[in-house]
């Protein structure tokens, strides 16, 4: 028997795609065991390896604690699907995510959340102040993007890049969370450090005047910070154990 290449090729991108789909599926399930999910709200994208112009993204409708590997839809930059489904796209998660996806080179994936913690702090006039380990480690990779409402317009996806910049980590004012990484795990972790920074800086708000970190002990910090997390493994052995524990509850997500 001969095998074409085409072939070949094509069973290469299918693997490829699937494995993508079930690292962000974990993703959903991961956020909805950490209490970070909203009901059928907020959005979590992946850019399919290998496809600048396609990315993964939840079917509006289900709940995170739902989303499998096969129920994700796959649509192009510019929101037409590109695989079957029964559900429609969040037009408020389509325009956001694929603007920085366009637009933001490192941005492959991209997270979303509308926390108690988080949106308090985007509430906050001076944002996240530099007072705890995690608010520091976000110092020089945290921006911030004006509230417009609900990202509903086409034209906000510009000021939303801007806005990132050369960060990784974004609070949207009155609004929520965002972050974007390289891969999965990298822009998970990054949410994970952002929402501890927002937790304890509003346990500690109520509790008294609170002390800022100097630039020296920022940098002391991050220091040690790159040596214990290097960037280029950014979250993949914090992604593993949490892919364990959502395994104790159900495997479904893998389907």
């Amino acid at each position: 028997m001969v095998i074409r290449k085409t072939s070949v090729t094509g069973m290469m991108e299918q693997a490829t795609e699937w494995q993508a789909r079930q690292q962000l599926a974990a993703c959903y399930r991961i956020v909805a065991m950490l209490a970070w999910d909203e009901l059928i709200y907020n959005h979590i994208s992946y850019r399919v390896p290998g496809e600048e112009n396609a990315f993964l993204i939840n079917p509006f409708g289900l709940c995170y604690s739902e989303i499998t590997a096969s129920s994700l839809i796959k649509i192009d930059i510019d929101g037409n699907k590109l695989s079957e489904s029964e559900y429609n796209i969040n037009q408020a998660g389509f325009y956001p995510h694929s603007s920085l996806h366009r637009h933001v080179p490192d941005a492959h994936c991209v997270i979303h959340t509308h926390t108690t913690a988080g949106v308090a702090v985007s509430c906050l006039e001076e944002g996240l102040p530099l007072t705890n380990i995690y608010s520091i480690s976000l110092a020089n990779q945290l921006a911030y993007h004006d509230f417009e409402g609900p990202t509903f317009k086409a034209e906000e996806g510009p000021r939303l890049v801007a806005s990132l910049g050369g960060a990784h980590s974004l609070i949207l004012r009155n609004h929520g969370l965002l972050t974007v990484g390289p891969t999965v795990p990298a822009a998970l972790f990054r949410m994970w450090q952002l929402q501890r920074a927002c937790e304890i800086h509003i346990a500690a708000a109520g509790c008294g005047k609170l002390r800022e970190l100097s630039l020296e002990e920022w940098q002391g910090y991050f220091q040690a910070g790159q040596r214990m997390l290097p960037p280029k493994n950014l979250g993949e052995t914090d992604f593993a154990a949490l892919i364990r524990k959502i395994d104790k509850q159900d495997k479904s997500w893998r389907d």
